[in-house]
């Protein structure tokens, strides 16, 4: 069976051979169209995978369209979930929906997210996106099967790349000691990730070998010969006594002669031109309603766009980034700035940098990238950030200056005990990058997020934290925390390009605020705000405080423009890059002295805005005197697929509402003096 009627138990459906060797085809033809009109995703990884995605949704999985939960279903967990628009038009060809919707992909409001949420969309058995998860989760519902005594079959989909997570073999340990035979796991071996080829990057092999060690039945097949397909899932399904996994060997891109093998294809999308010579040689040419598919995507976005500047606060003009005639910022990428820190002063021997398969995305591999002599100081762990933080920690021990980088969800949550334990624990002078923080990642959506990590690393004794506003700041941060820090560090930084607030000139002191004063419209951002040291400023009687880190600095800055033009307020704009030690008096000061302070994080509300608020509430000077207090931040929810500037938006993070809370704030204040 198949696709069946839950009710009568009748197959809704069946495919030949050929019949589903021209759906996977054609799978692939929307595949890069929904890419294209996303203008972001994996093109590698779903084409590789997309034979046997076809093969598992029309002809092998029991499953029911229209009943999404049906219990007697077999359950498909997607543990590489950046593969996810496979998923989706698995799911669409299945007849869970249209599957010309799937054009709506990592757009704003859509359930297509960058990475699958089951709460988003029927027929996704999990959230999954942070590699090496999956199998877990699928071992667990296999559990549960043998509990229950259900006869449903688990299936996994993993990557090659994703086995250097330390996690995927306790679950491999887990399924072969307990005999689930209920659990089938594919492996999608295309033997490219994102750093390269597989072997080069961290060796897996023998992973026939290791799979049999862990008592695990394994086939290897031809992962886009879809009868070696088909009598694979078939041989598994009837083993007994041991689980099975499918090893596919594949080919990363496969369909597309300008893709195939080509490492650089993993997270990419292909443009108009690309997309037409794909379609022509997927013979798909004219197959697909091509500007209808186009259209449906634009229609989306426009509604998104519709609902966005709905709920957006108004003003007198669109403040908005380089709207206007005047007032020019420049755009720059804030992990740019860590990457000239490592070019630049890379040539120090104690440096030692681990790259954790995004080398270039952070922007680490410019450490040697024009530096070839130093790639023996450079080690791409592999997907494995648990290993790879306490291997900093043995570098640091013998006198080197590690330096660890990856997304900060990686590099503050999935590590977060060995951060704990042998980093701080013992107090090792181990520098990590949480690149790519807040909303502002974009398309990837919530599990590529960061907007949790302010509450773990501040609260970790000795971690020492530092979050930079611009590019300019971020590289004279790295560079200070780098050689003159001392101990744990952890820095910040976002993935798309913000504006550069700040020059090579900006006051700039290590755990010590900046004040930042708006002095009238210029042709340039940058040139109509004058910069203090926050001990050095005197206060110049402003209405309130907005004490601000990372990205947020830019949009407080913004706000305190719009304040001024449309209000008349005058605003002091702290710039708290050193977040960990803090400078409380710089924020005390500003409490005394403006009577109402507000606090800014693209991160979740709090994990900045306590320590402020904290800082004022227990001074001494401020007890008995009275202030007021806001917070702008995340509101305890998690993020989504959307444009980086979208999401700012729609995650109220912006200088537009935070130019609205202190409007409301410093009327309220008025309103209760004058009563």
């Amino acid at each position: 069976m198949a696709l069946v009627d839950s009710k009568t138990g009748k197959v809704r459906q069946t495919y030949t051979i050929e019949g589903l060797e021209k759906a996977a085809n054609m799978m692939r033809g929307y595949n890069l169209v929904s890419l294209y009109a996303a203008g972001s995703g994996h093109s590698g990884g779903t084409l590789s995978i997309m034979d046997i995605t076809t093969a598992l949704y029309l002809h092998v999985a029991n499953h029911d369209p229209q009943e999404p939960a049906w219990d007697g279903r077999d359950r498909i967990i997607w543990s590489a979930g950046h593969k996810a628009p496979a998923l989706y038009l698995g799911l669409g060809m299945a007849g869970y929906y249209d599957v010309r919707e799937v054009v709506k992909l990592r757009k704003l409001y859509s359930p297509f997210q960058g990475h699958p949420h089951w709460l988003r969309l029927p027929g996704v058995e999990a959230s999954t996106g942070s590699l090496g998860q999956g199998l877990s989760i699928a071992v667990g519902i296999a559990l549960a099967g043998k509990l229950d005594r259900k006869d449903y079959t688990v299936y996994a989909l993993t990557g090659d790349g994703e086995h250097q997570e330390g996690q995927i073999w306790e679950a491999i340990m887990e399924a072969g000691h307990f005999q689930l035979d209920n659990l089938i796991n594919i492996l999608d071996k295309n033997r490219l990730q994102i750093d390269g080829w597989v072997e080069d990057v961290m060796d897996i092999e023998p992973i026939v070998d290791k799979y049999k060690s862990f008592k695990w039945n394994v086939i290897e097949i031809d992962g886009h010969d879809m009868k070696e397909i088909l009598d694979a899932f078939e041989e598994a399904k009837a083993h007994q006594g041991k689980p099975t996994v499918i090893v596919a060997h594949t080919t990363k891109g496969k369909g597309i002669n300008y893709m195939e093998d080509v490492a650089g294809w993993h997270g990419k999308a292909p443009d108009r031109q690309q997309l037409d010579d794909a379609l022509e040689q997927l013979g798909l040419t004219g197959k697909l309603d091509l500007e209808e598919l186009i259209d449906r995507a634009e229609t989306c976005q426009k509604e998104a766009d519709k609902k966005l500047d709905a709920k957006m606060p108004k003003f007198s003009r669109d403040y908005f980034w380089n709207q206007g005639p005047r007032m020019k910022a420049e755009m720059d990428p804030t992990r740019k700035g860590f990457g000239r820190t490592l070019q630049e002063k890379g040539d120090d021997q104690r440096i030692v940098c681990l790259g954790a398969d995004i080398s270039g995305s952070i922007t680490i591999s410019n450490f040697y990238e024009k530096n070839p002599e130093r790639k023996p100081r450079f080690l791409n762990m592999g997907i494995a950030e648990q290993s790879a933080t306490a291997v900093a920690a043995g570098l640091a021990k013998e006198g080197k200056l590690p330096v660890f980088g990856t997304y900060g969800v990686f590099a503050s949550s999935r590590n977060l005990d060995q951060l704990r334990t042998t980093v701080c624990y013992g107090n090792f002078n181990v520098f990590v990058a949480g690149a790519h923080g807040g909303v502002s990642v974009g398309p990837d959506g919530a599990t590529h997020q960061a907007l949790e990590e302010l509450f773990q690393m501040c609260g970790l004794p000795n971690m020492m934290v530092e979050v930079p506003c611009d590019s300019v700041e971020t590289r004279r941060a790295c560079e200070h925390l780098l050689f003159h820090v001392p101990g744990p560090k952890y820095v910040r930084f976002a993935r798309e390009a913000t504006p550069v607030v700040t020059t090579p000139q900006t006051p700039y002191t290590w755990g010590q605020a900046n004040i930042v004063r708006y002095r009238g419209e210029k042709d340039n951002f940058i040139d109509a705000f004058e910069w203090f040291l926050g001990s050095n400023y005197r206060s110049e009687g402003e209405d309130l405080t907005i004490v601000a880190c990372g990205p947020s600095v830019p949009e407080a800055m913004r706000a305190a423009y719009i304040l001024k033009e449309d209000f008349g307020l005058e605003t002091r704009v702290i710039d708290m890059h050193t977040v960990k030690p803090l400078d409380k008096q710089t924020i005390v000061q500003a409490a005394l002295e403006t009577g109402l302070v507000i606090s800014a994080e693209e991160h979740q509300i709090g994990g900045f805005g306590n320590w402020i608020s904290a800082a004022i509430s227990q001074s001494r000077e401020i007890y008995g005197k009275p202030f007021l207090m806001g917070m702008i931040g995340v509101k305890d929810r998690f993020g989504e697929s959307g444009k980086p500037w979208e999401l700012v938006k729609e995650f109220e993070v912006s200088a537009e509402h935070i130019a609205q809370m202190a409007k409301e704030l410093t009327d309220f204040r008025k309103e209760r003096s004058s009563g």
